[in-house]
């Protein structure tokens, strides 16, 4: 029994290293295009075709993760959705943490440069005092930005989950016979 959940976990953490990587390529694709200048409207769309084939490649790879799961299980929609939700969490902390160090070690202007361009947007609708409060709250960022990554990346992998498990696995039917 050990044996089997040691197994379960690897096999999640597998996946969830595979589906961290694909928001981790990215996170930094897109971090390299925002530092070119000048980029206009090319940059965005390109921007956009990027996040979209993010999403498209991950809730793909979590179909295709839960499918050969749910193969291996029987089809049991409770052990699919379960992997699911530890693949999710698995990934959900590798990209998390990934973007952690980032943020404090890799790129430690990440987070001034981007707050410095909010202060000079917003310089002329707010009072030094607002300013500095807001300049203030960088410090914090990395810390809360970790939190969210991690939250958000498990929750949106847990719908994933949910509604993979239900599609590959079919709905649970209370009132079927169980003889």
């Amino acid at each position: 029994m050990a044996e089997d959940k040691n197994n379960f976990i690897n096999e999640a953490g597998k996946n969830g290293l595979v589906l961290a990587s694909v928001a981790i390529v990215y996170f930094l694709a897109t971090n390299l295009l925002a530092k070119i200048e000048n980029g206009g409207t090319m940059l965005t769309a390109l921007n956009f075709v990027l996040w979209a084939a993010k999403l498209t490649l991950c809730i793909w790879l979590m179909f295709a993760i839960l499918r050969k799961a749910a193969a291996e299980n029987g089809n049991d929609r409770s052990a699919t959705f379960r992997f699911g939700m530890n693949v999710a969490a698995c990934s959900a902390l590798v990209y998390a943490g990934f973007y952690l160090l980032y943020v404090t070690v890799i790129d430690t202007e990440f987070f001034k440069e981007a707050f410095d361009s909010i202060a000079s947007v917003y310089s002329g609708m707010m009072n030094s005092d607002e300013i500095d409060r807001l300049m203030n709250m960088e410090s914090s960022m990395p810390a809360v930005t970790f939190f969210f990554n991690l939250i958000w990346c498990w929750l949106f992998g847990t719908i994933i989950s949910a509604i993979a498990s239900s599609k590959i696995c079919g709905p649970d039917d209370p009132f079927a016979n169980e003889n």
